[in-house]
């Protein structure tokens, strides 16, 4: 039997343990010699846990006990993370984690540890949860060339805003119910903001083009500046306001990453991710159009993802297993020059300033809620460069919101 060690013992290092005793005789399938938690790390006490007696607190008893061949880095966050994952790996012990803060800033440092050393590193879980998209991008994908990636890729943020559109709730009212129900944090900046979608795009980004693609070079923008009025106009409209991480590659080769709200027709595949769910819209140049959907976060099914990974590891023992992910960095393309349409909520004494820069290509549209004291349009086609310089005189503006 395999001995492995949990680091972190939160939401989804203890639903690490627990799936492996609950699933033991599915992880035999694969792998006869089964897997066992010896050891788990935290700084805390678990007397009511069944497993509080592999509890310990001293990161070197894992690391210099020869019987451990896996970690499972469930720790989040960079540091002490980072430190462990590396010196594990430098060891020969494969490292499997759920986070993408981590991967984003390391990975192709801590892939290259892995395979200087016959061992590997697995990040499964650190995007969509328990939906297996990483696995699929790097073996059944890839024969493809990859064109574009599209993702629902954050939870909290999918429920905020499917609440919004579904109970004409404001973003507070939805925020409060997500933080007591525990899909969203005390301070959930790194959902509402974007940034936790941003770093798994730059982590899909990175495995489609094999080159780095840095967050901190990706264009993000958050929900919290989207309104209740703004869902009235997307419900007439007959679409969603959607959180997406997207990646695409241009003609030319070049590749443009964003991360920002869109508004999603309701034909759309993506437009039925509701809730906590997420999804991420793959595009090959051969397999054209696929989906992956699923639970995006969670005990379990994120879990499910990092044992997933574990067993993997556990297959290849001694053999590194491959990601092409290089060190290069990928300069993005310039993003002011991305072409798109353009939803815009204004009061209604800014109609002429608008028509004025916009020109009469303005589609005027409704909400299902009108507002005596507003109007609002959609752009044709333009450059977010041309868009900003006619938006930028109007003080009337009250949002606006890209179209998918």
């Amino acid at each position: 039997m395999v001995q492995i060690a949990v680091l972190g013992f939160g939401t989804v290092g203890s639903g690490v343990v627990e799936l492996i005793d609950k699933n033991q005789a599915s992880i035999r399938g694969r792998f006869p010699e089964g897997i066992h938690v010896k050891y788990i790390l935290d700084l805390r006490e678990f007397p009511d846990s069944p497993y509080h007696d592999r509890v310990i607190h001293d990161y070197n008893i894992i690391l210099n006990d020869p019987e451990i061949r896996i970690i499972c880095e469930t720790m989040g966050g960079k540091n002490p993370a980072y430190a462990f994952s590396k010196s594990a790996l430098e060891k020969g012990i494969s490292v499997c984690t759920s986070n993408k803060e981590l991967v984003a800033a390391h990975g192709p440092e801590l892939l290259r540890t892995a395979a200087a050393h016959n061992c590997s590193y697995m990040f499964e879980a650190s995007v969509g949860g328990g939906i297996p998209v990483i696995r699929p991008l790097l073996n059944a994908l890839s024969q493809e060339y990859i064109t574009s990636i599209v993702g629902i890729l954050n939870g909290t943020t999918n429920y905020i805003m499917t609440r919004m559109e579904k109970e004409n709730m404001t973003f507070e009212e939805t925020l409060r119910i997500a933080q007591e129900k525990g899909y969203a944090e005390r301070n959930p900046e790194a959902d509402v903001e974007g940034h936790d979608a941003c770093r798994k795009i730059a982590i899909l980004s990175s495995l489609m083009t094999g080159k780095t693609v840095r967050y901190e070079d990706i264009p993000c923008e958050g929900i919290s500046r989207i309104t209740k009025a703004d869902f009235g106009y997307a419900r007439n409209m007959q679409m969603g306001i959607k959180l997406l991480g997207m990646a695409h590659r241009n003609e030319d080769g070049s590749v443009n990453v964003r991360t920002a709200p869109f508004l999603v027709s309701r034909d759309h595949p993506l437009y039925s991710a509701t809730g906590v769910f997420n999804a991420v819209f793959v595009h090959g140049n051969c397999v054209d159009d696929l989906m992956f959907y699923g639970r995006g976060a969670g005990k379990l099914p994120t879990a499910s993802a990092v044992v997933a990974d574990v067993v993997d590891c556990a297959v290849n023992l001694g053999r590194n297993v491959d990601v092409a992910w290089s060190d290069e960095v990928l300069p993005l393309a310039d993003s002011s020059k991305e072409v798109r349409r353009f939803f815009i909520r204004a009061a209604a004494d800014a109609r002429d300033s608008l028509l004025s820069a916009f020109g009469s290509d303005l589609e005027e549209v409704s909400s299902d809620t009108p507002a005596a004291d507003e109007c609002a349009f959609v752009t044709a086609a333009m450059s977010e460069a041309a868009f900003d310089e006619a938006a930028a005189g109007i003080s009337g503006i009250r949002t606006w919101i890209r179209l998918f």
